[in-house]
């Protein structure tokens, strides 16, 4: 297998160690206006990526996409250009009744059903869970912010529109917290290639409150987001 970026045409100079990523080039461009320097690396394909800093350390935002098979791409061939800690900073529907549109998830695991996922342990399944260290540093943050939070698993489905009626109560019985689409990914890889992977995920829609099933357009979260990525990077640039 090719070891050299195909899809991102940015360099390994244009790339820092410290990424964060997300699915909504929107929300990366937001962040981009929260760092210093800030310059584009990367439009191919979609995936606008910025490189500026922040505290002095050198940051990459970066657009995954959305699903599994996407945003393994983009993780695949940030980690070539040198990515070595890389938080997802996602959106997810609720599976609790104690969280709110707003409120915010620290995965500490995710589930799957993703079928290509298995391409890469066809003789197992790979556990998907997040580093430790860096996780820790986004809940001690989430503390020092004073925002509402919960720990736990998310479950990374592949189908957005494709959940049934019991698709709520049955992954909530399970444990999960949250539900959205790319975390499973992220976690694996970064076990699998040796990178540090977390995530920080903001409740945009619950599966289990009639009243919060629409999806909150972005301009309702503007100031979640702002919050969120403040967290994320005093996480990254606390070491």
């Amino acid at each position: 297998m090719s070891r050299q970026p195909v899809h991102l045409h940015a360099k390994p100079k244009d790339i820092a160690d410290l990424v964060i990523a997300a699915g909504d080039p929107s929300r990366i461009q937001r962040l981009a206006g929260m760092l210093k320097d800030a310059r584009l690396v990367n439009n191919n394909r979609g995936f606008i990526m910025y490189t500026g800093y922040h505290r002095g350390r050198m940051i990459t935002l970066a657009t995954h996409g959305i699903g599994g098979p996407s945003s393994a791409i983009v993780f695949e061939e940030l980690y070539m250009l040198g990515a070595r800690e890389i938080v997802r900073f996602g959106s997810t529907g609720a599976l609790t009744r104690k969280l709110s549109i707003g409120d915010f998830i620290v995965p500490t695991g995710a589930g799957y059903d993703s079928g290509f996922l298995g391409t890469y342990a066809r003789d197992g399944i790979l556990p998907a869970v997040p580093n430790i260290e860096l996780t820790n540093r986004i809940v001690r943050n989430c503390e020092a912010e004073g925002v509402k939070y919960m720990t736990g698993p998310v479950f990374s489905t592949d189908s957005f529109y494709g959940e049934d009626a019991a698709f709520a109560e049955r992954w909530s019985g399970r444990g999960m917290i949250g539900v959205e689409m790319e975390c499973a990914t992220l976690f694996a890889l970064g076990l699998l290639r040796g990178f540090k992977a977390a995530s920080l995920l903001i409740v945009s829609d619950s599966l289990v409150k009639e009243s919060q099933r629409k999806m909150a357009p972005a301009e309702e979260l503007v100031g979640h987001i702002r919050k969120a990525g403040r967290i994320i990077l005093d996480a990254l640039t606390s070491t």
